[in-house]
């Protein structure tokens, strides 16, 4: 909305002149743009991390799970050795 004043003034000798004064009223952003855009980069990095967090708790569990199964294989071939050599009567 444009509001539009006009002030006559005048001198002691008599003189008058006018001031116009013009009032544009845009509506203005408050700066809730910038607040929102911080809050989505501030929730990207922390899902951002726990995305990381959980690639890497996959990754240590697949590599527990692979010592597991070594050592599993280890504990049988230790047993079988030693049922060979019960059999051979060592």
């Amino acid at each position: 909305m444009v509001e539009q004043r006009t002030v006559e003034v005048r001198e002691p000798d008599g003189t008058a002149h006018t001031h116009t004064t013009v009032y544009d009223e845009r509506p203005r952003s408050g700066g809730s743009g910038w607040l929102v855009a911080i809050i989505l980069l501030i929730a990207l990095v922390v899902g951002g991390y726990f995305i990381m967090q959980m690639a890497d708790s996959r990754a240590s569990r697949d590599t527990a799970i692979e010592r597991a199964a070594d050592n599993v294989g280890s504990a049988a071939k230790d047993i079988g050795d030693a049922a060979k050599d019960v059999a051979d009567g060592k």
